[in-house]
């Protein structure tokens, strides 16, 4: 049930871009099911929701014998197992509201997932002003508050002891807990986003926001943790040992989920002051030009000779052809290198490992993505060779700007 921002963050997992529609529900690497696109955004159900399935079925499912004792035990599983579907159909509601709002800023919406604990809206961007970003978060817990109070009006049509009548109380109570739970002002709940907007938009910093809502955010998670287990002990009624295991596990979970959905934020809004000043001029790596028919050891020696730290592998008319890899080299024992030669050791330059040397920001973060290599060679507009940009020095000063070194 939060906005996830996911600007720079380096992934593998992306759904494909193909914009065709699927013919039915099929597995997606890193997202799970993909149950269809609407407004063009795919939406996965991972396989954690079955886990989350079964365990409401099961507790609703008892509930249900003590309000419906005349209902046979497998009616009442099959009406346990409907409700948790439509209560995550609630939860689909509250997210499209996420995705609708940051489709009309143009903020683009990578994907919806149904996990776990609900949803994760996975927004490309972040809103352009505070004001734009409280009503990003806000509009969620808003759509859940609509749509308790339409359960609780269609509640009074029936009677509250039928099987409709259950459900829809069920429901009712479902998603105004859902809309209480994210309103909490701390990240990475809708709540704390929207305290995060409050505080930017009083201090005119964003960063300010994110760290006074990701601190908030700790301090949720440790009243879980410790809060949820009392809570439910204080309740009365006979509890057995598997209750009490149960609530301790659930506690620790959400609280997990929720301090490291905060410090998340902080890494994320630190990366976004970092990418303006991330240029590959300045991270590309001085290179030397060999045939690929030259040995390794050779290649090496001319490379500390020329204070270089990367090889450029070219075709007898001197033309970049492949770069050689580090992690290959590093894999040739010393004594071997003499008889190896850099050709065996390189990739070539496809499309998409050519990058331009002014790129930066976030177009150098999609370049990357777009094709994952350890190397890239980095080229001058008229197409000389610059250098070339190892991977793991991209990594590493994104990775000094988040830690905040």
């Amino acid at each position: 049930m939060t906005v996830s921002d996911t600007r720079g963050q380096q992934t593998s997992d992306q759904p494909p871009q193909d914009g065709g529609r699927p013919t039915g529900p099929r597995a997606e690497r890193g997202g799970g099911l993909l149950m269809g696109r609407p407004f063009g955004v795919p939406i996965y159900v991972t396989p954690s929701w079955f886990v989350i399935a079964a365990l409401i079925t099961w507790v609703f499912g008892g509930q249900l014998g003590d309000v419906l004792p005349e209902l046979g035990s497998g009616v009442r599983y099959l009406l346990a197992f409907f409700f948790a579907v439509a209560f995550y159909a609630s939860v689909l509601v509250h997210e499209l509201a996420h995705t609708l709002v940051a489709l009309r800023y143009k903020l683009g919406v990578r994907r919806i997932q149904l996990q776990f604990f609900g949803g994760v809206s996975e927004i490309e961007n972040e809103a352009e002003s505070p004001w734009r970003e409280f009503w990003l978060a806000f509009v969620g817990p808003l759509l859940s508050l609509v749509l308790g109070g339409a359960f609780y009006l269609a509640l009074r049509a029936v009677e509250l002891s039928s099987v409709p009548g259950v459900l829809l109380t069920g429901l009712m109570v479902s998603n105004l807990v859902v809309a209480a739970f994210n309103l909490l002002p701390g990240l990475p709940l809708d709540g704390g986003r929207m305290l995060r907007a409050v505080v930017w938009a009083v201090t005119g910093k964003a960063m300010t926001g994110t760290v006074a809502a990701a601190w908030i955010g700790r301090a949720l998670a440790i009243a879980v943790l410790v809060g949820l287990p009392l809570v439910s002990a204080s309740r009365g009624g006979e509890r057995t040992t598997t209750d009490t295991l149960v609530d301790a596990v659930l506690a620790a979970v959400l609280a997990a989920i929720i301090w490291n959905g905060a410090a998340g934020s902080v890494r994320n809004a630190r990366l976004k002051e970092a990418l303006p000043g991330l240029r590959l001029r300045e991270l590309a790596r001085r290179s030397v030009e060999v045939t690929a028919d030259t040995p390794l050891g050779e290649a090496m020696r001319r490379a500390r000779e020329a204070e270089a730290g990367a090889v450029v592998v070219v075709d007898g008319r001197g033309d970049p052809i492949a770069i050689v890899r580090e992690s290959a080299v590093r894999a040739v024992p010393e004594h071997r290198r003499p008889w190896v030669a850099v050709g065996a050791l390189a990739r070539d330059l496809e499309p998409g490992l050519r990058l331009d040397a002014d790129l930066g920001g976030e177009d150098l973060l999609r370049a990357v993505q777009a094709t994952p290599a350890g190397e890239y060679l980095v080229v001058e507009t008229d197409g000389r060779v610059y250098g070339v940009a190892a991977l793991t020095d991209i990594e590493q000063r994104l990775t000094a700007a988040v830690s905040g070194r």
